[in-house]
């Protein structure tokens, strides 16, 4: 069966860290990261059943809520997205390269699921914030209507959480371009 991921995106670290505490107490979730971001938020990242992620988000998002900025719980997320966010993707080719970027990380790893979703491509990084003033970013490749496709689709998700900032679809992206990204 698979596992449900959630997260919870906190604008300062004392509130993240408690809710990040009340996520672990309120369900049976294993805590895959919990640590701080640019420029001093605080992110928890979780996985386990999707009716424990629920309560958990739950309880996370409504703990300190002023100072909460985003969430969200994936029931079956795209098998690709943990390669991207630890930077161990697999990754030989660079046919065309689709980037999109979001101001938190919440709705990049969302952009990230539907954009792998979407159409055949392969995500090779997702960049949370770290060294980004908050910001986040994912690229990903594949055929250049694939990765117009994924791109078009993710942005539309995330959109009307005012979290998109920007995105580009590369065709055939210069050599030394991609040796700076693989």
């Amino acid at each position: 069966m698979q596992k449900a991921i959630g997260m919870i995106e906190f604008k300062t670290i004392a509130s993240g860290i408690t809710a990040a505490d009340q996520m672990v107490k309120t369900a049976d979730v294993e805590l895959l990261e919990a640590q701080a971001v640019c420029p001093g938020k605080y992110i928890a990242l979780i996985s386990g059943d999707l009716s424990a992620v629920k309560a958990a988000v739950e309880t996370g998002s409504n703990t300190r809520s002023e100072d909460f900025i985003d969430s969200f719980i994936l029931g079956n997320p795209d098998e690709s997205i943990f390669p991207a966010i630890y930077g161990s993707a697999d990754i030989h080719e660079i046919n065309a390269l689709g980037i999109i970027e979001t101001y938190d990380v919440s709705s990049i790893i969302v952009a990230a699921d539907i954009a792998a979703k979407t159409a055949i491509v392969k995500l090779i990084e997702l960049r949370l914030a770290k060294g980004l003033c908050g910001k986040s970013y994912l690229l990903l490749t594949g055929e250049v209507s694939a990765c117009e496709a994924a791109i078009a689709k993710a942005k539309e998700a995330v959109k009307d959480t005012g979290m998109f900032l920007s995105d580009s679809v590369i065709a055939h992206p210069d050599e030394r371009l991609i040796k700076t990204i693989v």
